[in-house]
Parts: C-alpha cells; sequence; structure tokens
C-alpha cells in the first residue's frame, strides 16, 4: 500500500476503477470524539438539552452522512451499505462516537466511517454552540477495516488515551 492510487500515471486525479474486484463483505469501524465543559456533557447525558435529543439527532446525522459519502468525498465510489451502527459514550467532559459500516461490494467503507463520526460530532457541536463555542472535535480515526485484498487492518492504540 504505497502508492496513491487516486492518481494516474500523469499524476492527474481519477475515480479507481474497482470493477475487476470481487465482491466481498467489507467493515470498518471509526471513532472521534468531542470535548466540552462538564456542563454542556451533563446536558446531553440529561437530554434536557433546549434543542431536543442531541444524541439522537447526531445518530441520524451521522447515518445519512455515510449514506452521502460518496456526494461529499469526490473520487469516493458511492455505495449501497447494508449497515451503519453509530453509538456515543460520554464522559464528564466528553461524548465519544464510534460507527460500524458495512458493505458487500468491490470497495471498502473507510471513508464512510470516518464521515459518519465527523458529521456526528459536528452535529453536536451545531445543537451545543449556543451554549458552548469552545467545544473541540479531535480524534477522529479509522479503528480497524475487514475484508478487500489488504484483509484486515487495526489502529495502534493512541499514545495518552483518556477513557
Amino acid at each position: 500500500m504505497n502508492e496513491l492510487t487516486h492518481f494516474d500515471a500523469r499524476g492527474q486525479a481519477h475515480m479507481v476503477d474497482v470493477g475487476a474486484k470481487p465482491v466481498g463483505h467489507r467493515v470498518a469501524v471509526a471513532e472521534g470524539r468531542i470535548h466540552m465543559r462538564p456542563e454542556t456533557a451533563e446536558r446531553i447525558r440529561a437530554g434536557d438539552h433546549r434543542k431536543g435529543d442531541v444524541l439522537g439527532v447526531a445518530r441520524v446525522a451521522g447515518i445519512m452522512a455515510a449514506k452521502r459519502t460518496g456526494d461529499l468525498i469526490p473520487l469516493c465510489h458511492p455505495l449501497g451499505l447494508t449497515r451503519v451502527t453509530l453509538e456515543f459514550e460520554t464522559g464528564p467532559d466528553w461524548v465519544r462516537a464510534a460507527v460500524t459500516c458495512e458493505v458487500h461490494g468491490q470497495t471498502g467503507v473507510e471513508m464512510e466511517a470516518l464521515t459518519a463520526v465527523s458529521v456526528a460530532l459536528l452535529t453536536i457541536y451545531d445543537m451545543c454552540k449556543a451554549v458552548d463555542r469552545g467545544m473541540r472535535i479531535e480524534a477522529v480515526r479509522l479503528l480497524e477495516k475487514h475484508g478487500g485484498r489488504s484483509g484486515s487492518w487495526f489502529a495502534e492504540p493512541a499514545t495518552g488515551e483518556q477513557t
């Protein structure tokens, strides 16, 4: 995996031809966090934010984003996703989003998982910015992927990661 596949021999961007690849079951898992003031996190946990169920809206936004990744990332293939799950974990001053995307197809779903996490966290920011503009989105990353020619891949544990 040493070459950039989205560039042709002349260095021009192109969409990778996956037509000859076999259809396979492919899975990707991604995560990210949004840090905030403790009182903001408490409002989210309590579900008493004046805009409504922050995590419920963020879950739907993330799932919708996964489905639209091919429209958002210029050289990404549109995929018929077979499953998208988005789970949240809340801490004293943060929310962690974790997404799993699956497809039976000819290309992986890493971009869909990363897009879903990013949009879910941006949705939390959008819904809570009136009470906490200093929120910080960070550590959006691919945790694992399965399927395809390269098989399975797992991220190294993040250094200094808080739980």
